[in-house]
C-alpha cells in the first residue's frame, strides 16, 4: 500500500479566502458568523450564517469562465487553484490525476433564480446554462477542465460528509495504486431562500442569537440550540509519497487513516447511542494502524444542536473508552459556521495546520456544561502542545459517518 501525503492545500470560508490567513483566524479564536446580507431575512427565524465576504473569484479564475460556473462551483476552482499553486504542480497534458470533490446540495441558488423565471415569464426566459450550471457534479468537472486534470473525476454527496467522504475516496485510490495524485474536497453555498426556509422547519438552525451571531454557534454547551449554516470550499492536492519525493515536493503531513459507516437509523436524526460514528472511527483507527491512545485531537463534528453533540460524545466514549476523558477535542463550526458539504475538507485543513504548528484549536463560545458532553472540549481558548495525530469526523443527514485520520509527516 503507498502512503499518502498532503501537498497542498486551499481554502475560501466566512474567515479568509487562504489558508494562511484562514489558519490565522482559527488560532485567534475568530467567528465568521454574522447577519445574512445576500437576502431579506426578515420573514425567516433563523437571520444569521457565516457568508464568504467580499470573494472576487477573478483574483484566481479568469472572468469569462466564471461566469459560466455557479457560485459552488467558484468555490471549488478558487480554493483548487491555490492548493495547485502551494503543491507547485507541472500537470502534464497527458496526465492521470483524479478529481474528487464533495458538496451536499448544488447550486440551489441557481435553480431558485431560474424557476422564479420560470413561474412568471415562462420557459423561454431561463438560462440555457440552467442544468450545468445547478447539478452537484459540476464543481469536479470545472476543477478538472480548468486544470487540464484527466484522471477519474468524481462527486461525492453524503450531505455534511462529502468533503470528507471525497477526501477518503481519493486516499483510497492512491493508497491502493488506482491513481498516483489527486485534487480532493468540498465545496458549499447553501445559504439561499430554499436551504434556509428548509432546515428551519427541520428546526435543525439557531435561531436564538440573531442579536449575537458570533456566539451563536456553542457546540457541547448546554444551550446550545442549533448549527448556523456557512458557506465555502476546502481542497487538498494529496499524492503518494513517491511522487512527492520523486518532484521534491514539499510534503504538509500524511493521511494514515479513513472509516465510513451508516446509521441505517433516521434520514435526519443520528442514532443517539453514537454507533455508527463510533464504527467510522473504528474503521479509521484499524486502517492507520494507531493504538486509541496515539490519537492526541479529535476534530469534532460539533454542529451545536442538541441531538448531535450528545451522541457525538456517546460515540467518542465507545471507541475510546476510559482514554476519551483525556483526549483533546474541539469543534472549530463554533468558529466557521457549519459549511455543510465542505465542512469536512476545511476541518481537514484545521488538522494539517494544527499538527504543523503544534496547536489545538478551541471551541468558542463554551459556557454552560452540559452533563451529557461531558469531555475536554477545549473550552474558548486554544492550546500550545504537540500534536502527532489528529481525528476529523463528519456525520451527514442520511446517516453518514466519514472519519479521516491525518499524522505529521516524519519520512
Amino acid at each position: 500500500m503507498n502512503k499518502v501525503v498532503i501537498t497542498g492545500m486551499g481554502c475560501i470560508t466566512p474567515l479568509a479566502d487562504n489558508v494562511d490567513d484562514f489558519y490565522k483566524a482559527i488560532r485567534a479564536g475568530e467567528c465568521g458568523i454574522d447577519k445574512i446580507t445576500r437576502f431579506d431575512v426578515s420573514d425567516y427565524p433563523a437571520k444569521i450564517a457565516g457568508e464568504v465576504k467580499n470573494f472576487d473569484v477573478t483574483k484566481r479564475i479568469d472572468k469569462k469562465r466564471a461566469r459560466s460556473m455557479a457560485l459552488f462551483s467558484q468555490f471549488a476552482t478558487y480554493a483548487a487553484h491555490e492548493a495547485i499553486y502551494m503543491a507547485k504542480l507541472n500537470i502534464e497534458d497527458d496526465n492521470n490525476i483524479g478529481v474528487y470533490i464533495g458538496n451536499g446540495i448544488g447550486g440551489f441558488d441557481v435553480a431558485e433564480n431560474n424557476l422564479e423565471k420560470l413561474f412568471t415569464r415562462g420557459p423561454r426566459a431561463i438560462s440555457p446554462l440552467t442544468i450545468p450550471l445547478l447539478i452537484g457534479n459540476e464543481a469536479a468537472g470545472n476543477v478538472a477542465i480548468i486544470n487540464n486534470l484527466k484522471g477519474p473525476c468524481h462527486t461525492i454527496q453524503t450531505a455534511c460528509a462529502s468533503g470528507t467522504d471525497a477526501i477518503g475516496s481519493a486516499f483510497l485510490a492512491i493508497r491502493s495504486g488506482f491513481i498516483e495524485m489527486a485534487v480532493a474536497g468540498g465545496c458549499e453555498t447553501p445559504i439561499t431562500k430554499l436551504s434556509l426556509a428548509g432546515f428551519s422547519r427541520l428546526h435543525a438552525l439557531s435561531d436564538s442569537h440573531n442579536d449575537e451571531p458570533k456566539k451563536a454557534s456553542c457546540p457541547f454547551d448546554k444551550n446550545r440550540d442549533g448549527f448556523t449554516m456557512g458557506e465555502g470550499a476546502g481542497i487538498l492536492v494529496i499524492e503518494s509519497e513517491a511522487s512527492a519525493l520523486k518532484r521534491n515536493a514539499t510534503i504538509l503531513g500524511e493521511i494514515i487513516g479513513y472509516g465510513a459507516s451508516c446509521d441505517a437509523f433516521h434520514i435526519t436524526a443520528p442514532n443517539p447511542e453514537g454507533i455508527g460514528a463510533a464504527k467510522a472511527m473504528q474503521r479509521a483507527i484499524e486502517m492507520s494502524g494507531l493504538k486509541n491512545e496515539d490519537i492526541d485531537y479529535i476534530n469534532a463534528h460539533g454542529t451545536s444542536t442538541p441531538a448531535n453533540d450528545v451522541m457525538e460524545t456517546n460515540a467518542i466514549k465507545l471507541v475510546f473508552k476510559d482514554y476519551a476523558k483525556d483526549i483533546k477535542i474541539s469543534s472549530t463550526k463554533s468558529m466557521t459556521s457549519h459549511l455543510v458539504g465542505a465542512a469536512g475538507a476545511v476541518e481537514a485543513i484545521i488538522c494539517v495546520k494544527s499538527l504543523e504548528e503544534g496547536f489545538y484549536p478551541a471551541t468558542i463560545n463554551y459556557q454552560t456544561p452540559d452533563e451529557e458532553c461531558d469531555l475536554n472540549y477545549i473550552p474558548n481558548k486554544g492550546i500550545e502542545a504537540n500534536m502527532d495525530y489528529a481525528l476529523s469526523e463528519s456525520l451527514g443527514f442520511g446517516g453518514h459517518n466519514g472519519v479521516l485520520i491525518f499524522g505529521k509527516y516524519k519520512g
